[in-house]
């Protein structure tokens, strides 16, 4: 198969186009199902691309040196002082750079290839090597957005992107067999992609005379801010893709067709606003259900048309519709809040849906272990990971390369005649580094207020969320709920995510608020933990809206709950979030779990904001036509 033959993915050949006659455009990056030809495109690219332009396949196991480039050993033997060797951004300058399944790669690799890119020269500072040198190259990378996701960081840095979507089409699916089985079927190849790579050649030629006339650019900066594009990366990108979209076309102007025709590819990536106008819209779509399913319980059953009548008649009775939130905002001991808490009945909410989780990004220690999991990295105590950098503090872990590289300066002053002559001082040694999991240990308020507005399905929904993504992570996981008068540890630490789940799903709702018995009881449980595994790492994952109104002293309930939070962010190797429940819509917000967080030094999230920005929402927003491109 050519690239000319490549069926459908029209968008997507346009972008590699587009990039090959100017590489200023950025980049592009394909996200999309698996097995519908992302990387086959990618590779195919390299045959409409001029004769001389290197194509670099980047392994996702590379290093920083063979990156980089470091020290040339043998060169460096010869000659007595030290020689350097370029690495794969030296090879690829005025080339290809494509990296399969980029969301896999380190993030710290990742970040050096973008930043060479971004730069267009790659800096060294190694080893005794201090230099830069041209590193102008197009990075192609693909990615299936449900094994990984990419930082939004990184994902700005790519000028486009293309959301890829398999075939749907019977007579396309058949071309695709067609074409890829040229044995089968016979086919004429090569005479497209030839005249196609004459055509870029062409292009690149005329490029520095097109023309972009200001009423172009300000039509780009116009639709950059109508779609609210954070940074000026958008309208750069923008501004090189149109260019070379009219260079394509055989213009000599950039005009707003041109950037009208490569808007969706420069912009889908970056645009944030659209996403919250979708997940308003999802959210008015979930309360209109929900309030055809009250509306549905209210001519049921008397016993649940009295259960409900009040929270239906609370939305009538106030404007902004938080009645059920506002009778808490003015402390525990409000009537409304009571009246809620006081139903001795209790009630079990189903869960809520899933979500792809925002990722939790915590602190690095220097703590070496003999641990494994996918949560966080931390230092190798054993001969076992991933070789990050030589080190001269000793182990028995020798580093051969650097260690030849060390020595290669000398070997002439030494009298080297056959072998290389390594001192002591010469030893490297590897340093290296493994990922983790953590005990994660969800502190559930399970109050009666959490079945104001069926706040608990959601709730469910997002530890659900958080769950998966520990399974995802190999993380153990426990589970505490405080209602009534206490706190109770329903799920003890344990690696099994399905037992989380149904203890999830069973959790009632009913009672008062005992946060400060929850909190005590998340403390007397790392404790344990830590005693038995001193270099464990725990999360507490604490979801809750912060209005307590059960204490266990005596003591002021407020006085209870900051005694608790100093406490616990007293732990050592414990990191701590805060997931607010609290409505948010409504005219006055209390943000005690605010204050909570502030308390914990924890990480702070809405059940909104727990939502990861990702690629995951922008195909599902593309199937719907958000994008409105």
């Amino acid at each position: 198969m050519t690239f000319s033959d490549f069926v459908g993915h029209d968008d997507a050949k346009l972008a590699l186009i587009l990039n090959a006659i100017d590489p200023n455009c950025g980049g592009v990056l394909f996200a999309g199902e698996k097995g519908s030809g992302k990387s086959t495109l990618s590779r195919l690219f390299k045959e409409i691309l001029p004769e001389a332009f290197p194509f670099i396949d980047l392994p996702l196991n590379i290093t920083e040196d063979a990156l980089m480039g470091g020290v040339n050993i043998e060169d460096t033997i010869k000659t007595g002082r030290r020689v350097f060797q370029p690495g794969v951004l030296g090879r690829a300058d005025g080339g290809v750079v494509y990296i399969d399944d980029v969301n896999l790669l380190s993030p710290d690799i990742a970040s050096l290839v973008l930043e060479a890119m971004g730069r267009g020269e790659n800096i060294v500072e190694r080893e005794g090597i201090a230099l830069r040198h041209p590193s102008r190259f197009i990075l192609v990378a693909s990615m299936n957005q449900e094994e990984g996701v990419l930082s939004p960081h990184l994902l700005d840095r790519f000028g486009m992107m293309v959301l890829w979507e398999g075939l749907k089409e019977g007579p396309q699916r058949i071309e695709v067999i067609k074409k890829a089985a040229p044995d089968v079927f016979g086919r004429s190849l090569s005479r497209e992609d030839r005249c196609l790579r004459d055509k870029i050649r062409s292009c690149r030629s005329v490029l520095k005379d097109t023309v972009i006339p200001a009423e172009t650019r300000d039509y780009i900066a116009q639709l950059c801010i109508e779609n609210n594009i954070p940074g000026s990366r958008g309208d750069i990108y923008l501004m090189y893709a149109a260019r070379a979209h009219a260079a394509y076309c055989g213009r000599k102007e950039v005009t707003r067709d041109d950037v009208d025709a490569v808007a969706p590819l420069v912009l889908a990536h970056r645009k944030r606003v659209s996403q919250q106008q979708q997940q308003q819209q999802m959210e008015q779509q979930t309360e209109q259900q929900e309030g055809r399913q009250e509306h549905g319980e209210q001519t049921g059953s008397d016993g649940q048309e009295k259960q409900h009548g009040s929270q239906s008649s609370g939305k009538h009775r106030e404007p902004d519709g938080s009645r059920p939130d506002q009778a808490g905002m003015d402390g525990p001991d409000d009537g409304g809040r009571q009246q809620m808490e006081s139903n001795p009945k209790e009630e079990v909410f189903e869960t809520g849906g899933l979500f792809k989780t925002k990722r939790i990004i915590l602190r690095k220690d220097r703590v070496n272990r003999s641990v494994s999991g996918r949560r966080t990295k931390t230092g190798s105590r054993d001969k076992s990971g991933r070789y990050v950098k030589s080190v001269q503090r000793k182990k028995d872990d020798i580093a051969i390369d650097a260690t030849l590289r060390a020595a290669a300066p000398h070997q002439k002053a030494r009298g080297r005649t056959e072998v290389i002559l390594i001192r002591d001082d010469d030893l490297r040694f590897k340093q290296r580094e493994k990922k983790m999991g953590h005990l994660v240990v969800f502190v559930v308020d399970g109050s009666g207020s959490m079945g104001a507005r069926r706040r608990m399905v959601e709730t469910k929904g997002a530890v659900q969320s958080l769950l998966m993504d520990c399974y995802q992570k190999r993380d153990r996981v426990s589970m505490i709920v405080f209602r009534k008068d206490r706190a109770e540890v329903i799920l003890p630490p344990t690696s099994s995510v399905e037992n989380a789940s149904r203890r999830l799903r069973e959790i009632p709702v009913g009672g008062k608020t005992p946060l400060a018995a929850g909190l005590l009881e998340a403390y007397r449980l790392i404790k344990r933990a830590t005693v038995k595994s001193p270099e464990m790492r725990a999360i507490g994952v604490l979801i809750t809206d912060g209005r307590a109104n059960q204490g266990i002293s005596g003591a002021p309930i407020g006085e209870e709950v900051r005694k608790m939070a100093q406490l616990l962010s007293e732990l050592s190797l414990t990191d701590y979030i805060v997931v607010d429940t609290e409505d948010k819509s409504g005219f006055i917000k209390t943000d005690l779990a605010l204050q909570i967080a502030s308390q914990l030094g924890a990480d702070y999230h809405t059940i909104e904001g727990l939502r990861a920005d990702c690629l995951v929402e922008m195909v599902q927003m593309k199937k719907v036509g958000v994008f409105g491109f």
